[in-house]
């Protein structure tokens, strides 16, 4: 098959959740024969030059990067609130040079497939329908307002009654774009629950975010060290909002039974405010960007991951499931996840129950050890990109049928 990805960011380099489930997926695509093409904005916040794309994926992967801003603008956002009913986050992708390129390739190549990833690339269905027969497929990667709805539950001021304002905006957009497509791949089974009963009536197939790991290497964890790690988009306000919560309701709580437990925290694009609030808390080393996010992982111990907002499925998790991590999370952070608690993670629904986890797999290293060789196994049985593919390949060739 000819196969179109139309995506809001380049999905490389694969350095947060959304540009590995997109890569994960455009690469297995690439390696079971299909011809692939990716047409990228190339934003500011996730430039990449074509010159950095190395040629293995180059070779097998036709790349067109679109020089889109998307830059957050203060005084922009105002107007939009002011003067429009559009999400701003939905304006910012919308680009007259991006649908012109949109156009140009549809008009020089007749794909099979063309898939969206993500709710910003439904404004470009239109286009698409002028200019290609091609079965288009959206890649739902979460339900974009309740990420929004669940920031305004812990916002307060004028943020809240923005936020409220975003939320009611984006629901109706996401409500909007329902049904354009020709059929809907949403990363959970949750998520597609949660657009049938907000209308969906077109062919559905969950396929969630998956890793080639066949080809990855991991260690046998020997030890657990005594730390703790957090790694995670510092930019992202969900992140914000969870490791915060954690440091102020947790943290100490640990640190009186297990004095000597380092927090080691990871993470692009934190602010200045960020890292200095950081410096309040006992015990914590920030390590920024790190090189690589699978070398960081492997070197440190149990894994956190406090979430209490945010929609769709924490890929990080299933990667460090995959590097034989204990991980500890919340109901959200497991969201889309059918992994079993205290089989191959920790699900804590309250401050006390996280802090007494983490006290426990600090004390019982044979346990943490365990629930990570026992998450690895889950991961492979579950999240191999080649069986995904495989799956979606069939029911692309049904509909196109």
């Amino acid at each position: 098959m000819k196969i179109l990805f139309l995506t809001n960011k380049p999905p490389y380099p694969k350095k947060d959740g959304g540009s590995i489930a997109t890569m994960g997926m455009i690469e297995a695509f690439a390696d079971s024969g299909h011809q692939v093409t990716v047409l990228a904005m190339n934003t500011r916040k996730h430039h990449v030059s074509p010159f950095e794309i190395p040629e293995n994926i180059s070779s097998k992967i036709i790349f067109h990067l679109v020089e889109v801003a998307a830059k957050i603008l203060p005084l922009e956002a105002l107007v939009n609130l002011i003067s429009s009913r559009l999400p701003y986050n939905a304006q910012r992708f919308i680009s007259k040079t991006y649908r012109e390129k949109l156009k140009t390739l549809l008009q020089a190549t007749q794909f099979d497939i063309i898939q969206l990833e993500g709710l910003y690339l439904c404004p470009y269905i239109s286009t698409i329908r002028k200019h290609s027969n091609a079965l288009v497929s959206y890649r739902s990667h979460n339900i974009e307002h309740e990420i929004w709805q669940r920031t305004v539950v812990q916002s307060k001021g004028l943020k809240k009654f923005y936020l409220k304002i975003l939320t009611s905006r984006l629901k109706q957009f996401e409500t909007d774009a329902l049904n354009t497509y020709d059929t809907l791949v949403p990363i959970t089974k949750r998520d597609e629950e949660k657009l049938l009963e907000m209308g969906n009536i077109k062919p559905a197939l969950t396929i969630p975010a998956g890793f080639n790991i066949s080809n990855t290497k991991t260690s046998e964890q020997k030890t657990i060290p005594n730390n703790l790690f957090f790694i995670g988009a510092l930019d992202w306000s969900p992140n914000q909002e969870g490791l915060f919560w954690f440091l102020d309701n947790c943290w100490q709580i640990i640190l009186d039974q297990k004095p000597k437990t380092i927090l080691k925290i990871a993470g692009r694009n934190a602010q200045p405010w960020l890292t200095e609030k950081l410096n309040n808390y006992p015990n914590i080393k920030y390590e920024g960007e790190v090189d690589d996010a699978a070398v960081f992982m492997q070197e440190n111990g149990i894994f956190i991951a406090p979430l209490l907002s945010g929609s769709g499925m924490r890929v990080k998790i299933i990667e460090g499931m995959m590097y034989q991590k204990c991980i500890i999370t919340t109901p959200v952070g497991c969201e889309g996840i059918k992994a079993l608690n205290k089989e191959h993670l920790y699900i804590a629904k309250n401050h006390k129950q996280f802090s007494d986890m983490t006290i426990n797999l600090l004390t019982n290293k044979k346990k943490a050890i365990e629930t990570g060789q026992k998450a690895y196994n889950f991961v492979r049985s579950v999240y191999d990109n080649q069986k995904l593919i495989g799956k979606l390949t069939t029911f692309y060739n049904q509909q196109l049928k």
